[in-house]
């Protein structure tokens, strides 16, 4: 293993794009393999590095970690984006949970029939709207601190500018009833780290296009239709 850190993925968002944007949130450097081959995603779980038989797959630190969650964890820990105890750590847990959850219901929109891109989008805008961004939008207004756990900036505040942008492109103005959402996304966008991962010829990949869609097909052997929500 080389020293920086290897994701094994799609080109594409997928599962790894927020590990994509933590580890650029902490300033390190990554390397990257797409699949684009079921060859390779077999040499993979021949290997035995698919503890699941599953991507992603990061290599850090000696390790060949699975389990999107627990990549995300370490990497937070590691790199101080984690709180700074147990009471700050359940906090974030919470956060980047229900932000989770919210992309959650955007992972799979590019595999969606027309007919259900557009069920799901409002679904989305929906749930964005009623469950998830109010909440975040209380808690920074309650608090009157610039991040959502111990004035610090956290890895629950890097997962939920991410999924404040995912909702966006399905809803450009999704954030207008939400004054504190919107200064929060302006304060983490100029963070320098972030502003990098923002910026054109980052590895932040873009929205998901047909080509994704057809190499995740074809190297998962996904033969089913997804349906929306």
């Amino acid at each position: 293993m080389s020293g920086k850190a290897k994701l094994y993925y799609f080109d594409g968002r997928g599962k790894m794009e927020p590990i994509r944007w933590l580890l650029a949130a902490a300033g390190v450097e990554f390397e990257e393999e797409f699949l684009e081959t079921r060859e390779q995603y077999e040499k993979l779980l021949q290997g035995g590095s698919l503890l699941f038989q599953q991507v992603p797959m990061v290599e850090i630190d000696g390790m060949r970690m699975v389990q999107t969650r627990a990549i995300l964890s370490y990497i937070a820990a590691k790199y101080n984006l984690y709180g700074k105890d147990l009471k700050e750590r359940a906090l974030i847990d919470m956060y980047a949970g229900g932000t989770e959850d919210l992309m959650g219901f955007i992972l799979m929109f590019p595999f969606l029939s027309a007919e259900d891109k557009e069920k799901q989008r409002a679904f989305i805008v929906q749930k964005a709207t009623s469950r998830y961004f109010p909440v975040y939008e209380k808690v920074l207004k309650d608090h009157g601190q610039d991040f959502l756990v111990g004035n610090n900036f956290s890895w629950a505040d890097v997962h939920l500018l991410e999924a404040i942008l995912m909702v966006e492109e399905k809803k450009s103005d999704v954030l207008s009833g939400f004054p504190q959402l919107q200064a929060f996304k302006a304060r983490i966008s100029s963070i320098p780290t972030i502003k990098k991962f923002l910026e054109p010829g980052s590895q932040r990949k873009p929205v998901p296009d047909d080509k994704y869609v057809e190499t995740v097909r074809r190297v998962l052997r996904m033969y089913y239709d997804i349906k929306a929500n």
